[in-house]
């Protein structure tokens, strides 16, 4: 229980990151939301593997390539998910690309990234 919670927390600084990034995208750089979106996600991306791998996980003695190969094929599928998520929540069902971003991200994080992330990435 002590590992989920402290990934909902790395996730939780992540996606900090992450909303932080796409915003400024949009509003001050004028960035399309999806590419926006696909841009927060790299940067969230990034951030959660470094806390995940020191804090979460305590994988720091595992080797690192290999770790990275693994959190990158996982990650692809949450950028895909995320990316197109936004979109049809976006596009289809009229909401504002940050209310999509948080309910598919929301999803995504448990529904996936975590489950991969134990059981693949850094086990």
């Amino acid at each position: 229980m002590l590992t989920f919670l402290k990934s909902q927390a790395a996730s939780l600084i992540a996606s900090g990151t992450d909303f932080l990034v796409t915003i400024i995208a949009v509003e001050l750089l004028g960035l399309w939301y999806v590419g926006a979106t696909v841009l927060g996600t790299i940067t969230g991306g990034i951030t959660h593997f470094s806390i995940s791998r020191t804090w979460v996980f305590h994988a720091t003695h595992k080797h690192l390539p290999t770790q990275a190969t693994k959190y990158f094929i996982v990650w692809n599928g949450s950028l895909i998910l995320n990316a197109s998520g936004v979109f049809a929540f976006t596009h289809y069902l009229g909401l504002n690309y940050i209310f999509s971003k948080v309910f598919v991200s929301l999803l995504v994080g448990f529904s996936y990234n975590y489950i991969q992330q134990k059981r693949y990435v850094f086990k």
